[in-house]
């Protein structure tokens, strides 16, 4: 898939149903850091999709788990593009509070890196 003019994140690119993170999870990869867990598989579909989920033991407060995943969502915005016909799940882990926004959009580019499709 070339990329356009603008990049969106559309409500197809994201897993929401009960079924699409079950079969992720049973049937996935997975790849672990520190701060996250992800796991992919792929989609028969012509693009990615992604699936975040952070817990309420992460932070407490919503403020700061909306900033994380809005730092995900846009580093897969991004991306998008150039991944694999894949779909992902990002598990947030609590040591992603001990590190700076600029470490954890390098660690996430890091990842994407790994599903590109010309790399």
């Amino acid at each position: 898939m070339n990329a356009p003019d603008r990049l969106f994140f559309k409500k197809k690119l994201r897993l929401l149903k009960t079924n699409d993170f079950r079969r992720v999870f049973q049937k996935s990869r997975k790849y672990v850091t520190s701060e996250l867990i992800t796991f992919n598989i792929h989609n028969q579909f012509n693009y990615p999709r992604l699936g975040i989920i952070i817990s309420k033991k992460i932070s407490k407060s919503s403020v700061k788990r909306n900033l994380i995943k809005r730092l995900i969502r846009e580093s897969f915005r991004i991306s998008q593009y150039y991944l694999l016909n894949l779909d992902f799940i990002i598990l947030v882990k609590f040591n992603i509070m001990k590190i700076t926004r600029l470490a954890l959009k390098k660690n996430l580019n890091n990842f994407w890196m790994r599903y590109f499709e010309n790399f």
